[in-house]
């Protein structure tokens, strides 16, 4: 496995996009059983956007994109692993990355994700406020944690 690291002023081509999404959609679904599909599908769109204004870190497996994160200052707004490699230690291995060479400090999980919420915990973060919506004003409330 290999991380790639895409700074926000690198061009992503369409085809990256299109499986980091996949990446996402598929996480999402096995993660986030709160969301209805039209829910999801209503986020792609954003999702997408939110790809092109990150720094991104992109782990490949045999050349394909299996994980990925979405760091932007000192927070990472985005951490997917498709659940083919759940529990194999890549996000672990992204979380460590994000802070011993990105300095991030910040974060936020959707509160009706416990297993993304103990994850986060485990690795060393805490809630430090709580939000009734998500960023979208979608009714999912928001735990921010602090390092």
């Amino acid at each position: 496995m290999t991380i790639e690291f895409y700074p926000i002023n690198k061009p992503r081509a369409v085809e990256l996009l299109d499986s980091l999404i996949n990446v996402w959609e598929r996480a999402v679904r096995a993660t986030h059983l709160f969301l209805t599909e039209q829910d999801i599908q209503n986020l792609i769109p954003h999702g997408r956007r939110a790809l092109s204004v990150v720094d991104l870190f992109v782990v490949n497996d045999n050349e394909c994109p299996i994980a990925f994160m979405g760091i932007s200052d000192d927070k990472i707004e985005m951490l997917f692993v498709s659940p083919d490699y759940f529990r194999k230690g890549i996000g672990k291995r992204l979380i460590r990355l994000a802070i011993d060479e990105c300095k991030i400090r910040y974060i936020d999980v959707n509160e009706q994700n416990p297993n993304a919420l103990a994850f986060y915990k485990k690795m060393g973060f805490q809630v430090f406020e709580r939000t009734e919506t998500d960023e979208l004003g979608n009714l999912f409330p928001i735990l921010k944690m602090k390092q």
